[in-house]
């Protein structure tokens, strides 16, 4: 739908999803919906159509884009990934130059237990099964990372088609680690584990100085929109 829609009430009755040149697109009524800048929105999968149109589906009264983070996530694949795939892929890549992974706390012990006990299997996965060593630092210092490894994780985002990095940037931006995200996107974790090992440091912080309400309401909003982004990527490679 056009941008105005998202501030329209229900007009539709049915929605179905229609095969399309090219994948699957979702029809309200007669009416095929389009993103915010008026592109047709066709998807790849029937499993990611159907997704967007039980979403649509469940609106009642005005259109809540907040309750509809699968459609939200179609729209940016083509109205913004698609006319900037490589400026994208370069902004996710990077990550790999300051992984959350690779920088340590130097005390307390107990910290420093966790993130090794959490982190180093994932870093270990990452040098073995992705070829990507990457080397670990201590404190707030910048990591100077081996070229090759990150090079090849780079080229990794780089073939990633406009869905799958749309989907995949949320999981590196919300989590800080372009590894977790690939090991969410390879299978390697689910998204709950990877969630809880990007969340050791403020679960720790919790721990010492307690609850923090505005905090929590923070990490709530994150935590669904990691969820989210897991299961867009999930869809696209179901049929």
């Amino acid at each position: 739908m056009s941008s105005s829609a998202w501030k329209s009430k229900r007009f539709w009755t049915d929605v179905s999803v229609v095969a399309a040149p090219g994948g699957f697109t979702v029809h309200l009524d007669a009416r095929p919906v389009r993103t915010p800048a008026k592109a047709p929105l066709i998807v790849p999968t029937r499993a990611l159509a159907e997704a967007i149109a039980t979403e649509w589906d469940t609106q009642q009264g005005l259109v809540r884009p907040d309750s509809m983070p699968i459609t939200r996530g179609a729209n940016s694949a083509i109205d913004k990934v698609a006319v900037q795939h490589a400026e994208v892929a370069d902004l996710i890549a990077a990550y790999g130059e300051s992984d959350l992974l690779c920088y340590r706390a130097i005390d307390p012990p107990e910290l420093i237990r966790r993130q090794a006990a959490g982190w180093d299997p994932i870093l270990a996965w990452a040098a073995d099964t992705l070829e990507a060593p990457l080397q670990i630092g201590h404190g707030v210092m910048p990591v100077d990372q081996n070229r090759v490894a990150t090079d090849r994780l780079g080229r990794m985002v780089h073939a990633l088609d406009s869905f799958r990095l749309a989907g995949f940037y949320d999981l590196v931006a919300i989590s800080g680690s372009l590894v977790l995200g690939l090991a969410v996107m390879k299978g390697r974790l689910t998204a709950d584990n990877a969630w809880r090992l990007s969340r050791i440091d403020e679960d720790w912080q919790i721990e010492i100085w307690g609850h923090d309400d505005e905090a929590e309401a923070s990490a709530s909003a994150k935590m669904h929109g990691f969820a989210n982004a897991a299961r867009f990527l999930d869809l696209l490679d179901k049929a």
